[in-house]
């Protein structure tokens, strides 16, 4: 009965993170595939070309991209977000995505997104994390003062973590990018990490 119980759980976690991702996938895929046809099915009317909804997924999201790259359809948009960024409390939840989404973007790079580990002096513990803030500069007063950073430290299991400001002395930058950093954040370190 305890070989049972153990290869149930075993079977558990090979399958979860598998059928997740497909089962996301599939979400998508079907969305995306009806939005297509209530879009093209006017104009080739019953034909049906399968992945057509991917195709126009992938699309629309290259053609919104190339749009906004445009300084005129930045400020479209910025009126399209006005409500989200107006009324209280979607404004908590639609900022604090946006703003995550944007720490992500492809072509920021630099110090700011630097994965570091966290070492306070004198004490045998490290905390992975990643620089968000150089600097202290235009947040209110209150702060300590001197060479402080702000570190979000990801909390394992969960969406969510903690942000620590402290000096950069403390600091040791880690050779794995930020997508690395918050997958194994993510689940605990559990992963073998590889160097590639």
């Amino acid at each position: 009965m305890k070989h049972l119980y153990q290869y149930f759980f075993r079977g558990l976690l090979a399958a979860l993170p598998l059928s997740l991702t497909i089962y996301l996938l599939y979400l998508f895929l079907t969305w995306t595939e009806g939005i297509a046809m209530w879009w093209v099915r006017p104009i080739i009317g019953d034909f049906y070309i399968p992945g057509l909804g991917l195709l126009f997924g992938i699309g629309t999201i290259i053609l919104l991209g190339f749009i906004i790259s445009n300084e005129r359809a930045l400020k479209l948009l910025s009126l399209i977000e006005l409500p989200f960024t107006s009324l209280p409390v979607i404004k908590s939840v639609y900022s604090s995505l946006k703003n995550f989404a944007e720490y992500f973007a492809p072509d920021k790079e630099g110090p700011s997104q630097q994965v570091v580990s966290v070492r306070i002096p004198g004490q045998a513990l490290e905390m992975v994390g990643l620089v968000t803030r150089q600097s202290l500069h235009g947040l209110p007063d209150g702060f300590m003062t001197g060479d402080r950073v702000a570190v979000y430290l990801p909390m394992g299991y969960m969406i969510g973590g903690y942000t620590i400001f402290v000096p950069r002395d403390w600091l040791q930058p880690l050779s794995m990018s930020v997508e690395e950093a918050m997958r194994s954040s993510l689940f605990a370190w559990m992963a073998n990490h590889e160097n590639k």
